[in-house]
This record gives structure tokens, C-alpha cells and sequence, in this order.
């Protein structure tokens, strides 16, 4: 949004100046990779807290290594650019945030010089819940443009079945991936509950290494002692699903009411999901006290550790 000023290659500037030549292979190719990153208000502590940075820091620099980018900040220069970019703009609100490395100029060798910014933009709590359906476009695989690679070219696949989706009437889809079962939604990995238990799509369905399905898998699901199986899923098991919900740092916990028109349990969001999406909120905001670790202060002053 144009009202937010941005980070941009170590400075802050007012977001019309954040630009990038029309001939840049970042503009023209997509070539770039990214993460979405949160921070969440606390009134109590009176501070933003960024959740999990390093973990985000982590898997940018994965993806910068599979398209061969070199990005000349360390991860305490990281720290200090999304502390920086969310004083400037005095947010003392939840916000999103897009941290995004990309190649100046044609980008046709691996030695093309590289650039960073992060973009902070408001963006509406999650949906009451979603109605969605399977997708007839397939989810790219992982010899094809890698969904563990996350770059912006990834996401015409998504948003191919998103068009397709709201075209036909849903909210959203769900791909499935080349084997036939189910992979995620466009930008959000994919949760149901069948009897009483959780399942989730392993690693290997072609599926991005989620940080928040890594916490509720470590952390919110044990807790609350529930039981989750990492599987494969067919399509079919997704009608007889009794809740499902995407997640993800931009969706945080979504709801989905229905699935080709099949409703799910009895059409509204279930008491699993429920619960789920209040602990996890709970802990990205700091209600929840526990891994202070995964929270990164703003406004106090703070020393980053390096790596």
C-alpha cells in the first residue's frame, strides 16, 4: 500500500519510490523469491512482536540458494530491516509483510547483482470460513518449478486455480499434485480432521516446507493433545472430511465450510479448528508466554544474536 513506506536495499523510503526497472528480469520474469512475514500487536506489552523471523530468514535463504542469489545482508541485518521498516512506520497493529529478494538486471547468469525490500500491508484477519473446491489444474512438482522454492513464477499455478475457482463459484481451491492426491491450497498448506484426528499432507506432496504447520505440528497440536498423521490424502477423504482449514503466516488458521459443495461435518467451522486457531493466535501475539524465542520484539531496544 502506498500510505506505508518501504525497506529497500538498506534504506527506508515512501513507497513510490520503491520501484524497480521494467526491464529487470524481477520485473519481467518473476525472477525473485520471497517470504510472508507477520508481526502481531500485543496492547498488554504495548510492542509488535515479529513471529518466528528466523525461521523465515532460514527458508528465503534456501530459496536464494536454489536460484543462485546472492543477497549481501547478514540475518541481524534482517532483524534490524523489519524492526526498522515497522518504526518507521509507527504500526502498532497486526501487519503482513513481504520480505523479497530479487535480480536487478536480466538475471541470465548467477552472478546477476541482487536486491531486497519489505513491503508492509495491512491485510483483513482470516475469513469466517471457506467454500472451496478440488482444482482441475494440477500443483507444479518439485522436478518441474519446485513448491519448496518460493518464488513469485510459483505462484501463477495457484493463481490459474484461484481465477478457475472464483469463476465457478468457490472461494478457493485446493490442488492436487501429479500423483493424484492432495498437495494445498495456493498459498497455504492443508489441514483436515477425519474421526477425530488431523492429517496433513506429507513433505514429499509436493507441498511448501510451512512454517506454520511446523508449529502446529511441534508445538500448538501436542499441546493440546490432539492426535495428527502426516499422509497422503485422497481426494474423496476430503468429502467426508468432518472440518479442514488451510494455514499459513498469511492465512494464519482459514476454515473451510465445504468442498465441491460437499459441506464438511455440519457446514460451519468445528470445535477442532476453533481451537487450534485460538491457541495459535494466542501464541504469535504473546498471550500465550511460551517461545518467547519465536517472538522478535520491535520498539525494545534488543541485541540479535547472530546465527
Amino acid at each position: 500500500m502506498a500510505d506505508f513506506k518501504i525497506w529497500m536495499n538498506g534504506k527506508v523510503v515512501p513507497g513510490e519510490q520503491a520501484v524497480l526497472p521494467v526491464n529487470s528480469a524481477a520485473v519481467f520474469y518473476a525472477t525473485n523469491v520471497f517470504e510472508g512475514l507477520r508481526a502481531y500487536w500485543n496492547a498488554t506489552d504495548g510492542e509488535m512482536y515479529g513471529f518466528r523471523l528466523a525461521e523465515h530468514f532460514a527458508r528465503l535463504r534456501e530459496s536464494m540458494k536454489m536460484m543462485r542469489f546472492t543477497v549481501p545482508y547478514s540475518d541481524v541485518d534482517l532483524y534490524e530491516a523489519v524492526r526498522e521498516v515497522i518504526r518507521a512506520n509507527e504500526v502498532r497493529e497486526d501487519i503482513h509483510m513481504h520480505l523479497v529478494a530479487y535480480v536487478v538486471g536480466a538475471g541470465l547468469d548467477a552472478t546477476t547483482p541482487t536486491g531486497l525490500y519489505i513491503n508492509p500491508r495491512r491485510r483483513p484477519s482470516a475469513p469466517a470460513g471457506l467454500r472451496c473446491c478440488v482444482s482441475s489444474w494440477t500443483r507444479t512438482n518439485d522436478n518441474a518449478i519446485p513448491i519448496r522454492l518460493k518464488s513469485g513464477s510459483n505462484y501463477q499455478n495457484g493463481r490459474l486455480a484461484t481465477l478457475q475457482a472464483k469463476a465457478d463459484g468457490y472461494d478457493s481451491p485446493i490442488l492436487l499434485n501429479q500423483t493424484g492426491t492432495v498437495a494445498e491450497g495456493t498459498g497455504a498448506t492443508f489441514f483436515m480432521v477425519r474421526r477425530g484426528v488431523l492429517l496433513t499432507p506429507p513433505l514429499t506432496a509436493d507441498i511448501l516446507e510451512s512454517i506454520t504447520r511446523v508449529t502446529l505440528l511441534q508445538d500448538v497440536i501436542p499441546d493440546l493433545g490432539l492426535e495428527v498423521q502426516e499422509r497422503d490424502i485422497a481426494r474423496t477423504e476430503l468429502y467426508v472430511a468432518d472440518e479442514a482449514f488451510f494455514c499459513g503466516s498469511g492465512y494464519e488458521i482459514t476454515p473451510i465450510l465445504s468442498i465441491d459443495r460437499f459441506p464438511l461435518g455440519n457446514g460451519e467451522v468445528g470445535p477442532i479448528t476453533k481451537k487450534l486457531s485460538r491457541a495459535y493466535m494466542d501464541l504469535v501475539r504473546g498471550i500465550d508466554k511460551r517461545h518467547a524465542e519465536w517472538r522478535t520484539p520491535v520498539y525494545k531496544p534488543m541485541a540479535v544474536a547472530t546465527r
